[in-house]
C-alpha cells in the first residue's frame, strides 16, 4: 500500500484544488547570452532564471561579469534587489563612493535609484539580480556609461 507524503503544515492541496496554482519545475533554461554594449562595458554574459508572468512581475538573472565588466548607470522602477554568487566586485549609487561587495552580500537599490555594479579589477563576479517589471513591462532605464574614472573612484 503506498504511503502518502506531506509536507508543510497548511491545508493538503488535493488533486481537485483547480482555484490553487501548482508548483512548476522547470528544467531547462534559454542559452546565455552576451550583455548588449549599449548596457555593459566589457564582457558580460546573461543567464534568464525566471521571466514575467503574470500576475508576479518579478524577473530574476544570474549575471556573469568578467574582471573589471560592469553596467550602465540605471534605474529600476521598483528598486532591485542583488545578491553576489561568487567573486569580487563594485557598486556605487549616483553621487556616492564605490562600494566593494562580495560573495555572499545583499544590495538594494530604491526604485529609481541611480546606480551601477560590476567585477571589480582582476576579479570575476556572478550575482543574482532580482527586479519587478513596470505596468508596460520595463524592469531597467538605461542611462548613461559608467566612465573609467567614476568605475576607478
Amino acid at each position: 500500500m503506498p504511503t502518502e507524503r506531506y509536507c508543510g503544515t497548511g491545508p493538503r492541496v488535493g488533486a481537485g484544488s483547480a482555484k490553487l496554482p501548482r508548483m512548476e519545475i522547470i528544467g531547462s533554461r534559454p542559452p546565455s547570452k552576451p550583455g548588449p554594449a549599449e548596457w555593459f562595458t566589457g564582457q558580460v554574459w546573461l543567464d534568464q532564471i525566471a521571466a514575467v508572468q503574470a500576475p508576479s512581475r518579478l524577473t530574476a538573472l544570474s549575471v556573469h561579469f568578467s574582471p573589471g565588466a560592469r553596467t550602465a548607470w540605471h534605474t529600476h522602477p521598483f528598486g532591485q534587489t542583488l545578491h553576489v554568487l561568487e567573486g569580487v566586485g563594485r557598486c556605487c549609487t549616483r553621487g556616492g563612493e564605490v562600494q566593494e561587495i562580495r560573495a555572499g552580500d545583499t544590495i538594494r537599490w530604491a526604485p529609481g535609484e541611480e546606480h551601477w555594479h560590476g567585477a571589480a579589477p582582476g576579479h570575476f563576479m556572478t550575482h543574482l539580480a532580482l527586479q519587478e517589471a513596470d505596468e508596460s513591462d520595463t524592469t531597467t532605464y538605461w542611462l548613461d556609461h559608467v566612465t573609467d574614472a567614476d568605475y576607478g573612484a
